[in-house]
């Protein structure tokens, strides 16, 4: 069983940056897929980025590509989505999600476990 926490959301205007975390427990985590997901107001959760268990690979949805940085540190369980150049249309939950066995992917339902959540809003 792996417990996922997120941390770093907050309230930022437009243009400013965000760092958001993710803590993982759990021996196994440097094995894991982990991803980002959002749901803003009414709308269904949808993939923000992924990376691979070695960090070697990485994915990221078309809306945020060259804005967003997924990362991780597998001495700290931890990985980070870094999100600069931030839209009011970024504002929504960020999720923090893991994939036990498998590749990258965007599917919601390939993933494991998932956190809590942290909101970000982004004011115009």
């Amino acid at each position: 069983q792996v417990q996922l926490v997120e941390s770093g959301g907050g309230l930022v205007q437009a243009g400013g940056s965000l760092r958001l975390s993710c803590a993982a427990s759990g021996r196994t985590f440097s094995s894991y897929t982990m991803g980002w997901f959002r749901q803003a107001p009414g709308k269904e959760r949808e993939f923000v980025a992924t990376i691979n268990w070695s960090g070697g690979s990485t994915y990221y949805a078309d809306s945020v590509k060259g804005r967003f940085t997924i990362s991780r540190d597998n001495t700290k369980n931890t990985v980070y989505l870094q999100m600069n150049s931030l839209k009011p249309d970024d504002t929504a939950v960020y999720y923090c999600a893991g994939r036990q066995r498998g590749l990258v992917t965007t599917y919601v339902y390939d993933y494991d476990y998932w956190g809590q959540g942290t909101q970000v809003t982004v004011s115009s």
